[in-house]
């Protein structure tokens, strides 16, 4: 039995809508997008001023997927520094391809004008919560501001997209439905115009350093004339902030000007649940499809939203609920093995510094170094060279089992 409210029909007119999709991150965009596409009414609710923290790194393949243009594009990077906790450095090249970088205001509000672009009616407000009328049909409650009177709208089927937090979630499902989350925080400084630090404008850094993250990782990420430096912890007692204080200090980062500071949690599994059976439907961060050991979210959050869309227009179409509970089942059938694989790995290898150590020194391995960015730029595990998971496999078990220096 869910919290939903079940009361008397608001007073006056309800606007009605085959769907209403609460959050308008990329997974919610892209939703409606496709829904309005399709010819369906839509309604995305968003919140007023609203910029999720994120690193802002997007692959290739999410690129060609999902037509984003090169202009929301503010920075490539070539090639990664992995940094472990002695300080050793270990760059791994991106050979053949690129990790996009996009500020995540620019690239969310160009994806929503899209999605008004393709028929979607935006309204920008607070989700308050879900009522049902006498036909039993979800009534969405919102505010446009605060000292306001809540506004209703009638939907056939409610895509909740709102975040790792999401209140659609705890409004309709019971406990036992939680997940585990990496609590992030990243500070957004102008990039440094002088070559004076070790900063690259083509680079992404990643330190797993156990002083400043016990249990992830840390990053300075280049946004071109901006960079992201953050880090992320479960570990409540762990200072987020003065770990990016001290990785600026480390980066010679320091002294640059810092435009804004924000945190938020990140799921790191997949919800057991995702739809009530009905006409409510999780995706994106609600429904917990971040990728462990990396925090990847937007690719998964878009192709999550994607699956959705066909689920809820089959369901429109037949009327059949049970449609909805596809979206989480072809979603794991395509992405769960890698969801594993990394979540094995997390626990595993980020446990204390001196597994870190062994690691990093792991990521100098040429056929490590191909198969990880192969396996990002296409997102799927890499088929055309099977010998090379054998290598591999009996390097990482040498590494488990100190058969070789990490040094």
């Amino acid at each position: 039995m869910d919290n939903q409210r079940r009361n008397q029909e608001p007073q006056g007119t309800i606007e009605a809508y085959d769907v209403v999709v609460v959050g308008g991150g990329p997974a919610g965009a892209t939703a409606a997008t496709d829904l309005a596409r399709e010819g369906y009414s839509v309604a995305l609710l968003d919140r007023a001023g609203r910029i999720k923290p994120c690193g802002g790194a997007i692959p290739p393949r999410l690129i060609r997927d999902f037509d984003i243009p090169e202009k929301l594009l503010v920075a490539h990077a070539t090639s990664a520094r992995i940094v472990s906790p002695q300080d050793v450095n270990v760059d791994m090249p991106i050979e053949g391809g690129f990790v996009g970088m996009v500020d995540r205001d620019v690239f969310d509000e160009w994806l929503r004008e899209r999605a008004e672009l393709a028929g979607a009616t935006r309204k920008t407000g607070t989700y308050r919560g879900i009522e049902r009328d006498e036909s039993g049909s979800a009534i969405v409650r919102f505010k446009r501001k605060e000292d306001e009177a809540e506004e209703h709208i009638r939907a056939r089927i409610v895509i909740g997209a709102d975040g790792a937090n999401s209140a659609v979630a705890k409004d309709v499902f019971p406990s036992g439905n939680e997940i585990p989350y990496v609590f992030a925080y990243h500070e957004i400084v102008r990039s440094p115009q002088t070559k004076q630090t070790t900063f690259d404008g083509s680079r992404c850094e990643v330190h797993y350093r156990g002083d400043l993250s016990p249990d992830f990782y840390s990053w300075v990420f280049p946004h071109g004339e901006t960079t992201s430096i953050g880090t992320g912890t479960a570990h409540k007692g762990q200072s987020m902030r003065s770990a990016v204080k001290q990785l600026r200090r480390t980066t010679g980062l320091d002294e640059m000007e810092t435009v804004r500071g924000e945190g938020a949690p990140i799921p790191m599994r997949p919800r057991k649940k995702w739809d009530n059976g009905r006409d409510i439907l999780l995706v994106g961060d609600a429904a917990g499809v971040v990728a462990p050991a990396s925090g990847e979210g937007i690719y998964y959050a878009m192709v999550c939203a994607r699956m959705a869309g066909e689920a809820v227009k089959k369901c429109l179409q037949t009327g059949d609920a049970k449609a909805l509970a596809q979206t989480r089942k072809q979603f794991m059938k395509e992405h769960g093995k890698v969801f594993w694989i990394l979540g094995i790995m997390q626990h595993f290898w980020y446990k204390n510094d001196k597994r870190r150590e062994r690691f990093v020194s792991m990521c100098r391995d040429p056929d490590v170094q191909k198969l990880t960015w192969e396996a990002y730029m296409n997102k799927e595990l890499v088929r055309r060279d099977p010998m090379a998971h054998v290598r591999i496999f009996f390097k990482d078990l040498a590494h488990l089992f100190r058969l070789v220096s990490p040094g």
